[in-house]
């Protein structure tokens, strides 16, 4: 028999969000359970296996998944102090989130497990987000606080719904500017596997290849520092591993339809003098 948690049982009255840390067990669960609220959670050391309806998943330290309502699911700890922590999240706050941001709802809103990979950085950062929430008063205000900018960051991502985790772990760790500036050779390295492979997966999975990928990577990293800084243009090139400054410039301009130079003039421009 499928046990149901609710949202009342957890929640006090005013909270919007309730933050547990938890020590996952290793012995099986004898059923699963489900939820009339939306689940998020994230695996903060150790392996945990998570049993869902399609099978069993094994997730590392990092692995932030978000469990729909009605979804049944379990987990179980693998060696030793296996931790995750876990929010319950109204669905009031949920739904708020949703009415606002309509494109939250691509991963509030999904009737599937969504599973994302965070890595040394991103799960540092979402750890201490997550002890301000602890802090906090847990109502609407503090959950909106934690959740908007993770949502805004998980949105970024390609799509990988359903993708095998060497996958999704791929993604995450290519952010770094040491991964990216190798090109698309240095994300196929992250996943131990051979470059046609990764291609035809990623392709199927995402509709991108690696260099495409990576590239992306590349573009979004160089707005930023022509946005935010004066270096010169042949440095930045550099900094993400493309010191041709000619392939340079069109890739800058097939994403954002001006050159490297129109784009930092126009965005430090409105800096200074908006509009």
């Amino acid at each position: 028999m499928t046990h149901t948690m609710r949202q009342k049982s957890i929640l006090a009255d005013g909270q919007a969000v309730h933050l547990t840390r938890a020590t996952v067990l290793p012995r099986r669960p004898k059923s699963l359970h489900t939820h009339d609220y939306v689940e998020m959670f994230w695996v903060q050391n150790g392996i945990i296996r998570h049993h869902a309806e399609g099978g069993v998943d094994t997730l590392s330290e990092g692995t932030l998944v978000v469990v729909p309502k009605g979804q049944t699911h379990a987990l179980q700890g693998k060696g030793e102090h296996a931790m995750v922590v876990m929010l319950c999240l109204s669905t009031k706050l949920t739904n708020g989130i949703v009415k606002r941001h309509a494109p939250c709802a691509n991963i509030l809103q999904v009737p599937t497990i969504r599973t994302f990979s965070r890595d040394t950085r991103q799960l540092a950062a979402l750890n201490q987000a997550a002890m301000r929430l602890e802090r906090s008063p847990c109502d609407a205000f503090a959950a909106e606080a934690f959740l908007l900018p993770l949502l805004v960051d998980l949105l970024d991502a390609p799509e990988f719904t359903d993708a095998p985790a060497w996958l999704t772990k791929a993604y995450t760790d290519a952010q770094d500017p040491d991964v990216f500036r190798q090109g698309a050779a240095g994300f196929v390295a992250l996943t131990g596997k051979a470059h046609p492979h990764v291609s035809r997966t990623m392709k199927h999975f995402s509709g991108l290849t690696p260099v495409q990928y990576i590239n992306d990577l590349r573009m979004k990293h160089a707005a930023r520092s022509l946005t935010g800084s004066s270096d010169p243009l042949s440095e930045i090139a550099s900094e993400i591993g493309l010191p041709n400054l000619s392939h340079f410039h069109k890739l800058f301009r097939a994403k954002y339809g001006v050159t490297p130079a129109q784009y930092r003039a126009d965005k430090q421009r409105h800096v200074v003098q908006p509009e």
